[in-house]
C-alpha cells in the first residue's frame, strides 16, 4: 500500500533510540541501543496510523539515516516506493493501522478476517556471554514462566552453552540456539555434538541456502533462516532446497506484513528489537499464521521490550512474561506512544 490510496495525509518521520538495560551480544556484533524510526499518518479526521521500521544494523544493512530519508522522501511523494525494507515495512504497517482504524477493527482482522485471535507464546531472549552469565540470564528468565530459550552463540561456545543451560534449566526446557551464519565449517561436527542435548532448533547455522540444505540433510535437528529468507521467492528455493524445516520472520527485514512469505514454508515471528509499535504489528500479523506450524506451540521471539530502559508505550509493554496476546484496546495497532518519553528518545 501507499499513502495515495488512504487520502490525504499529515506525515512525521520520527527517528528515536531506545537504551538497552545491558548490551546486546549476538555472534556477530553488540549494540548498546537500538535505533529505529516511527512513521506516523494523521488524516483530515485526526485519525493516526503507526509504522515502525528497523534497520538491521547488525546485519550489514542500510542503517538509520538512508531509511529515515526514505520515508521522508515518501511523505513528499507516496508513490515513491521505499526501496529499503525497514522503510518499506514502516509504510505498510502504518497504512495498515490507519486503514483497519478507519474500518473501527483490530489489525488482525484487517490482515485476515478469517482468523480467530489466541495468545502467543514467546521465547527469551538471551544474550551472548559467558557461560555463568547466560546461565543466570535463563534462570531470570524461567522465574517469569518462560519455557523456551534462545541462546546467541558462536562456534566456539554454543557446545558449552548448550551443556550448561541444559543442566541448569532441566530436560523439559526447550532451547534453541541462534547462530547468525557463524559457523562455517565448523557447523556439522558442532551439529553432531549438540545432537545429544536434545535442541529445539538452531536457526541460520550458516548462511545460504545450499549450506543450510546440505546440513540439513546430516543432522536431526530442525535447522531454521533467517538471514538466508528474506522475501517469498527465497522461501520458495528454501522448500525447493529442503533447506530448513521453517523460516524466521522479522516484519522490518521482510519489508511489510506478509510474514507467511507465500505459504511456501512455515514461518514465524521474531523481533528486531522493535519499539512497540513493532512489536504489536507482529503479534497481529502472528494471529494469521498457521499455529500448528511449523510444529503446535511454536513459541515466537517477540518478548523483547522488557530489554530495553525506556517505556515507549503508554499502556505498558505488551509482553512482561512469557505470553503476548494482540493488543486489545482500540482498533488498528491497538498502540498509543508515551509521548514524553518518545520525546526523549528522539534523535
Amino acid at each position: 500500500m501507499t499513502g495515495t490510496e488512504v487520502g490525504p495525509l499529515s506525515v512525521e518521520v520520527i527517528p528515536f533510540a531506545l537504551s538497552f538495560r545491558r548490551p546486546y551480544r549476538t555472534a556477530t556484533g553488540s549494540l548498546e541501543r537500538r535505533e529505529s524510526v516511527i512513521l506516523r499518518l494523521r488524516d483530515e479526521n485526526g485519525l493516526t496510523g503507526l509504522g515502525e521500521g528497523v534497520p538491521m544494523a547488525l546485519r550489514g544493512g542500510d542503517g538509520l539515516a538512508r531509511v529515515v530519508s526514505e520515508l521522508e522522501a515518501w511523505a513528499d511523494d507516496p508513490g515513491l516506493i521505499p526501496t529499503t525494507p525497514p522503510a518499506r515495512c514502516a509504510v505498510s504497517m502504518a497504512v495498515a493501522d490507519l486503514v483497519a482504524k478507519r474500518e473501527e477493527i483490530p489489525l488482525w482482522q484487517y490482515l485476515d478476517p478469517a482468523t480467530s485471535p489466541r495468545t502467543l507464546k514467546c521465547n527469551a531472549t538471551i544474550t551472548s556471554g559467558g557461560v555463568a552469565d547466560v546461565v543466570d540470564q535463563c534462570e531470570t528468565w524461567a522465574a517469569d514462566g518462560f519455557e523456551v530459550f534462545k541462546l546467541k552463540a558462536g562456534p566456539d561456545e554454543a557446545l558449552e552453552l548448550a551443556v550448561a543451560v541444559r543442566s541448569a534449566l532441566g530436560p523439559e526446557a526447550k532451547i534453541r540456539i541462534d547462530a547468525n551464519g557463524t559457523w562455517g565449517e565448523s557447523a556439522p561436527d558442532l551439529l553432531r555434538e549438540l545432537e545429544p542435548i536434545g535442541l529445539e532448533l538452531v536457526e541460520e547455522p550458516v548462511t545460504g541456502l545450499a549450506g543450510l540444505a546440505a546440513l540439513s540433510r546430516i543432522t536431526d535437528i530442525p535447522l531454521v533462516a533467517d538471514e538466508s529468507v528474506n522475501d517469498r521467492e527465497e522461501a520458495a528455493d528454501a522448500f525447493l532446497e529442503r533447506a530448513c524445516a521453517a523460516a524466521t520472520v522479522k516484519l522490518s527485514k521482510i519489508g511489510g506484513l506478509d510474514a507467511g512469505l507465500g505459504g511456501h514454508l512455515p514461518t514465524y515471528l521474531s523481533s528486531a528489537l522493535d519499539g512497540p509499535v513493532g512489536i504489536a504489528a507482529a503479534a497481529h500479523v502472528a494471529q494469521t499464521l498457521d499455529p500448528s506450524l511449523p510444529w503446535s506451540g511454536m513459541a515466537h521471539g517477540l518478548a523483547t521490550e522488557r530489554l530495553f530502559v525506556e517505556p515507549l508505550s503508554a499502556t505498558g509493554p505488551l509482553t512482561t512474561l512469557n505470553e503476548l496476546d494482540p493488543p486489545t484496546e482500540g482498533f488498528g495497532l491497538g498502540v498509543e506512544l508515551d509521548e514524553k518519553v518518545l520525546l526523549g528518545c528522539r534523535l
